[in-house]
């Protein structure tokens, strides 16, 4: 795996022998930095040793009717994104994750997505690169969909190794990489609580029907968003100086929203829906803002309650935006997937999600974010007011130009005037 695309893994030099389906199944938390849940990921791998590249993740779609399509995306995605990173894969592994639903079996989920699995490999297949290996992984077994031997992939499925015990654990041990617990935990820390609050929906009902009519009118829109950052700023001072308790996600995600009020959070959410306020705030992505900046994305996306969860694309991308700033690539993939699965067509969420899981480096974006923050710091200066040139006249020049002569007579000075610009016509027209 390359250190630099993907930091939540193994670095280059620290190389790592995955002999089969188990352990590779072992693998997969460390790969991700997270264990998928409901989910399918596809894995590259690049020359004769199957080295990691690329990867993608993407919820399971619930309808078979859908999997035809989305197989054909996921392998056309996965093939042309390696291929603008340098290299097309040789090879890619399939993982299908998903727990049984109520009164289903490990195995019956096997039988169940084994058209998907199917449908996965011939989407690779038509496009010249072979998938290994593919496998369910559901209630601690997993199952192998390429192997037909039945004294390794017996049908009832392998019991997954303990946590801890196997090489890739203790590798990932060795170089400090944290599996930061399953997807669905993580989407936790972004999704508004169940069933929705209805006194922060009520600060959302007043917030919008004082504050929109000022951003749509445009006059008072700048004042708007100036009033939106500055509160922004006090809310990251409180946090900041507030640390959490815990460690536990649940109880430092439940200290940060007793320190904001319905409508504090309610004046943040409808003022971050206008564009140019949203990209201000992107602007506290490194250093000692980034921590409190993104437990108050993470707060404000939580917020987002009954029908104004359609507002939160907008802090869970700066969330996003935050965590690949600091990089924490799997927090943003989540905070990304989860804008684009409100909107899919937030471009901010789009392109930050393509830009990292292609694995570019942020810093493109900090650079421009920085120049703009120091042009608006930069004073401009005053215009030069410049006073008309004109031409100087003598004041005796000046009267003897406006005076006629005195023995001049009006008439006269007209005639003389009229034969002028008859000569002149009569000139031009012999030209």
């Amino acid at each position: 795996m390359n250190k630099h695309h993907e930091p939540t893994g193994p670095s280059a030099d620290d190389q790592i022998t995955l002999r089969g389906p188990a352990e590779l199944a072992d693998a997969l938390p460390y790969l991700m930095g997270f264990h998928p849940t409901d989910s399918v990921v596809m894995v590259a791998l690049h020359g004769r040793r199957g080295r990691f590249g690329g990867r993608l993740r993407l919820g399971i779609p619930r309808s078979p009717r859908e999997w035809p399509f989305v197989s054909d995306q996921l392998a056309e995605c996965l093939v042309t994104g390696s291929e603008r990173r340098g290299g097309r894969p040789d090879g890619i592994v399939v993982f299908l994750c998903q727990d049984p639903a109520d009164g289903e079996s490990a195995r019956q989920v096997m039988e169940r997505l084994r058209p998907f699995a199917q449908r996965l490999r011939t989407a690779c297949g038509a496009l010249d690169v072979p998938v290994f290996e593919a496998l369910c992984i559901s209630d601690g077994r997993y199952w192998s969909y390429c192997c037909p031997d039945e004294r390794c992939c017996p049908p009832d499925g392998n019991v997954l190794a303990l946590p801890g015990t196997s090489v890739m654990a203790a590798a990932a041990a060795y170089a400090g990489i944290q599996v930061r617990g399953t997807l669905r935990d993580m989407e936790a820390r972004l999704s508004p609580r169940q069933p929705a609050d209805q006194e922060q929906v009520r600060a959302l009902d007043a917030a919008g029907l004082a504050l929109v009519p000022r951003i749509l009118g445009g006059a008072e829109r700048e004042q708007v968003g100036a009033e939106t950052l500055g509160l922004v700023r006090r809310l990251m001072k409180r946090l900041g100086e507030n640390k959490p308790a815990s460690a536990s996600w649940p109880d430092a995600d439940a200290g940060d929203d007793t320190l904001i009020s319905h409508d504090e959070a309610a004046a943040v959410i409808l003022g971050l829906q206008d564009r140019e306020t949203r990209d201000r705030a992107a602007e506290w992505m490194e250093g000692p803002d980034a921590e409190p900046a993104l437990r108050l994305w993470r707060a404000l996306a939580r917020r987002c309650a009954g029908a104004y969860e359609t507002h939160a694309p907008a802090p869970l991308t700066l969330a996003g935006w935050v965590a690949w700033s600091t990089g924490d690539e799997p927090g943003a993939r989540v905070a990304l997937g989860r804008a684009l699965r409100s909107d899919p067509e937030y471009t901010f969420a789009q392109l930050l999600h393509q830009a990292c899981n292609e694995g570019l480096d942020p810093e493109a974006l900090r650079r421009c974010l920085r120049q703009e923050r120091a042009e608006r710091k930069r004073p401009h200066p005053r215009p030069v007011r410049t006073r008309p040139v004109t031409r100087s006249v003598r004041p005796q020049a000046a009267a003897k130009r406006s005076t006629p002569p005195a023995k001049a007579r009006p008439g006269a000075a007209a005639a003389r005037g009229r034969t002028r610009r008859q000569d002149g016509q009569r000139g031009r027209s012999e030209r």
